[in-house]
């Protein structure tokens, strides 16, 4: 692939990015209104009787929001397309983010923070959803691992914000410009949708190839390929493949009926399942680092910014989420070195790891004054994202976008979002609780599954880092649903035909970026 085609792609991925942004702006922009005086007081949080459920109820609305969001973004990603899958969560977070900014009291926040879950949960799915589908197989995991960088620059803006507003005196409605952020990147990728490529692949579901052809004659547009070989060969391919994809059933019921989409379903609930027993949630609630000018935002016991500030440590709200962003943007120049499932498999374990050392610290020197062990517990959530964001928060997408074909991907992805967003109800609800009942017993929770998930990941789970889309039925023993093998096919450079070897078929196109 050559400089252009990598900014061309790039660049359309950066665009889209908008939307992991708002993900990541609106999912971690409760912890910064919550740790807000002038909320808690314009709210009544701090004189009402109920204010522990109602500031709970942030939280789980968002994320039962999330769960149903996600099973109904297939319908609309399907039936109207990739972009409108993203437009429908865009206007659902800019009408959900201007009602909470303009709340004039707690149940009008919480009724819209259900559909600010909704709209984040949905554009979390339906973008590598898109990136899978108009990214080269060679770069599919580096590119579809903009979407984790993004979504966690969006939890570093919000530190970021989150930390000055704090120390602005704005009186009672310090909280809302913060919020009213939230309103912003939704905005600039809808208006941005218009100029930005559809799915090619979803074009040929819907029997539109004409225009499948001219965004992939786009998106491979190189001076040294004059006649759109990559293009037309990749067209070829993604054409004969939607032939058979438009004849296969494609409902939930065919999904649970069908052995080998049931795997893959199972898979992609597991891998979801599995990368969010890492602990993340809970290291994230539990960290130092994610206070805010002293304030705990959770109800959860952790080690406290004075008790760090007296040993001679000033914990920062944004250092651990731009060290998080940065190992991010570093995971694009590894992730596609490894296979998927081992790769994926090493940081699960890694994490594992982290946690049995963090739990050992917080068990024998939690609460007393010995710096040099809660130093070490701080460190080991920085260790734990180098595992975590090298290895998983954006891997994971790739592989949810792989496993699937074209005619069921949308369902298949939103499947594992969805369990994304059930495993994070459970933790929520059950963590603070845990951690004041039985203290750092409760990582055991974490680390048990977790290991268990990891060595399976291992041992058993199918690669699919390198596959174009179109084949991977194979790996599941779908071969006959196969259309066309890029190793069957051939250009013609006299009549600038692509040749089916195998069926003797001139139109369609070997894949030649590696090459050209």
């Amino acid at each position: 692939m050559s400089s252009r085609q990598q900014r061309t792609r790039i660049l359309t991925q950066r665009s889209r990015g908008f939307g992991s942004i708002s993900y990541g702006y609106n999912a971690s922009i409760i912890g910064t209104t919550l740790g807000q005086p002038s909320f808690i007081k314009y709210m009544k949080l701090d004189t009402l009787p109920n204010a522990t459920d109602l500031i709970s109820s942030t939280n789980g609305l968002f994320q039962t929001g999330g769960v149903v969001g996600t099973l109904i973004m297939p319908w609309i990603a399907d039936k109207w397309g990739r972009k409108w899958g993203c437009a429908v969560p865009c206007m659902l977070l800019i009408i959900s983010g201007a009602v909470m900014t303009g709340s004039v009291n707690i149940g009008m926040f919480l009724a819209f923070r259900f559909f600010s879950g909704a709209g984040s949960f949905m554009i979390l799915a339906v973008v590598p959803i898109l990136m899978n589908e108009i990214v080269p197989v060679s770069l599919r995991g580096a590119l579809v691992d903009v979407h984790g960088v993004m979504l966690v620059l969006g939890y570093t803006i919000q530190g970021w914000v989150g930390f000055g507003f704090f120390f602005w005196n704005g009186g009672a409605n310090t909280w809302r410009p913060p919020m009213a952020l939230t309103m912003v990147w939704p905005l600039i990728l809808l208006v941005g949708l218009p100029f930005l490529p559809e799915s090619p692949r979803w074009l040929c579901m819907q029997g539109r190839d004409a225009e499948a052809e001219q965004i992939l004659i786009k998106l491979h547009r190189d001076p040294r390929d004059p006649e759109n070989v990559v293009a037309a060969a990749e067209f070829y391919q993604i054409q004969k493949q939607m032939q058979i994809d438009r004849t296969l059933g494609s409902s939930w019921l065919h999904i649970i009926r069908k052995p080998s989409y049931r795997k893959r379903a199972l898979l992609a609930i597991g891998t979801c399942g599995i990368v969010q027993c890492s602990g993340v949630l809970v290291i994230n609630s539990r960290s130092p680092v994610a206070c805010h000018g002293g304030a705990v935002l959770t109800p959860v016991p952790r080690l406290r910014a004075d008790t760090l500030q007296r040993l001679g440590f000033q914990p920062s709200p944004t250092t651990w989420l731009t060290f998080a962003w940065g190992m991010n943007a570093l995971a694009m120049l590894l992730v596609d070195r490894f296979p998927r499932p081992k790769y994926m498999a090493f940081g699960v374990l890694g994490c594992m790891s982290t946690l049995i050392v963090e739990a050992a610290l917080v068990a024998t020197y939690l609460g007393t004054n010995n710096k040099s062990a809660l130093l070490a517990c701080v460190a080991m959530f920085f260790v734990f994202q180098v595992f975590y964001a090298l290895c998983l928060d954006g891997t994971q997408f790739s592989y949810l976008g792989e496993v699937f074909p074209t005619h069921i991907r949308a369902k298949g992805i939103c499947l594992g979002v969805a369990m994304i967003s059930l495993m994070n109800i459970m933790w929520l609800q059950s963590a603070p609780i845990a951690f004041i009942n039985i203290g750092w017993k409760f990582y055991l929770a974490l680390i048990i599954p977790g290991s268990i998930g990891g060595v399976l990941m291992f041992l058993y789970f199918p690669d699919t880092n390198g596959v174009p889309l179109e084949e991977v039925a194979a790996i599941f023993g779908d071969a006959d649903e196969v259309a066309v093998y890029e190793r069957d096919l051939d250009f013609d450079p006299t009549t600038h035909a692509v040749i089916d070897a195998h069926s003797g078929e001139k139109g369609g196109i070997k894949h030649l970026e590696a090459g050209l």
